[in-house]
């Protein structure tokens, strides 16, 4: 293997270039090496100050409560689907992605009635076309929309949704599992519930999801509920009459997420976040031009979290060899989940800047060498060279 820089976290571990789990801090790391019972006040202080912080991040500590959930962010997002959507409810899907779909699918699990407008999955959700759909549908009650999509990276107009769906007297749920902590939304999107997890942007480990929901909306939620422990009408009672968990929490998890979001408040909240993870993504996206490769999105529409390139023509790219050869020097990258385009995925988010993702572009540049790709350009662009 040619000799580049390899790609080593603080703790010597691999760098998780993928939309999450990715790579943490050192600090964030050691900050689960003690045990803590469930009813141990300093934990109990520690979860308490977490949820606060997380409205905080979403500037809706007044109108809004944070319900967390145990398990990964989809455990979050079918939480707030069948909390707030009533058995008699119908929720429209604004579709351009994987977990779009997999929302669907959660809803009709749960019996609910769902329709979805469909849009191709590198395109940005039309309001014009929501809009439409409301204005013909009247018995939808409530609309689910994704910030940011993974499966392409495509930032979605959430505030413009939100307009469109208040215009309508309609309810909005947002999955913001990779927006959440370094893009924004203006104080005026109006939203009964957003979910998102402690894996992403907020720069935690896996096993939190959470719900910011609407404290006027929340308390609508009584019996909708489809199972005992996605209850979020519930959960937030029981944090309201004792502050604790009614079933055993991750309290690990939960302790090294206090350490992250130290952390992301010292970065400078969600405008420094995202603004180091916007740099990864301009020097990564420049870099794998350089080499021809094609991203999937133009500039306009890439959201700085994760971004989907196409695979090279050349017939001697080999993704699996190229992704162990990658991994070899210490880069994880993903696999594409698109049906648009053969593709795969690199992450700029986590614990990592400039300085990293430069390794992995040389990695790139030297795992291609190698394989004898003369160039990362997908079929189209090379039939029209």
């Amino acid at each position: 293997m040619a000799n580049v820089p390899q790609g080593l976290s603080q703790t010597g571990d691999k760098l998780l270039l993928t939309p999450g789990p990715l790579t943490t801090s050192k600090a964030v790391k050691e900050a689960m090496l003690h045990d803590w019972g469930s009813r141990d006040a300093v934990f109990l202080e520690a979860n308490k100050g977490v949820l606060r912080r997380i409205a905080e991040i979403a500037e809706r500590a007044d109108s809004h409560v944070t319900v967390p959930v145990q398990g990964s962010g989809t455990f979050a997002v079918e939480a707030m689907i069948t909390s707030f959507v009533p058995k008699t409810g119908k929720m429209l899907i604004c579709n351009n992605g994987a977990y779009c779909v997999r929302a669907k699918r959660i809803a009709e699990i749960a019996g609910r009635a769902v329709a979805t407008i469909d849009f191709p999955e590198d395109k940005p959700i039309d309001p014009a076309v929501l809009d439409a759909a409301l204005a013909k549908d009247k018995s939808i009650t409530h609309v689910f929309a994704v910030q940011c999509e993974t499966t392409s990276g495509v930032l979605n107009p959430i505030d413009a949704l939100a307009d469109v769906t208040a215009k309508h007297g309609r309810r909005l749920l947002i999955d913001a599992m990779s927006a959440f902590g370094a893009l924004t939304l203006s104080k005026a999107c109006r939203y009964d519930a957003l979910a998102a997890s402690s894996n992403k942007n907020l720069e935690g480990v896996p096993g939190l999801g959470f719900v910011v929901c609407d404290k006027a909306a929340l308390a609508e939620t009584k019996g909708n509920a489809t199972t005992l422990v996605l209850d979020l009408h519930d959960q937030w009672q029981g944090f309201e009459r004792t502050g604790q968990w009614r079933f055993t929490p991750p309290i690990h998890t939960i302790m090294s997420l206090a350490k992250a979001l130290d952390e992301h408040a010292a970065e400078g909240g969600v405008a420094g976040r995202g603004k180091r993870y916007a740099n990864n993504c301009r020097v990564l996206v420049e870099g794998l031009r350089k080499m021809g490769f094609v991203t999937l999105l133009p500039d306009a529409l890439q959201a700085p979290i994760i971004v989907t390139v196409r695979m090279p023509a050349d017939n001697k790219f080999v993704f699996q060899s190229f992704y162990d050869r990658l991994k070899d020097q210490g880069y994880v990258i993903y696999p594409g989940k698109l049906t648009v385009a053969d593709s795969f995925r690199i992450g700029c988010i986590g614990r990592i800047d400039e300085s990293q993702i430069k390794g992995v572009l040389a990695a790139i540049a030297a795992t291609l060498a190698e394989m004898g790709v003369a160039t990362g350009a997908p079929a189209q662009m090379q039939a029209a060279e």
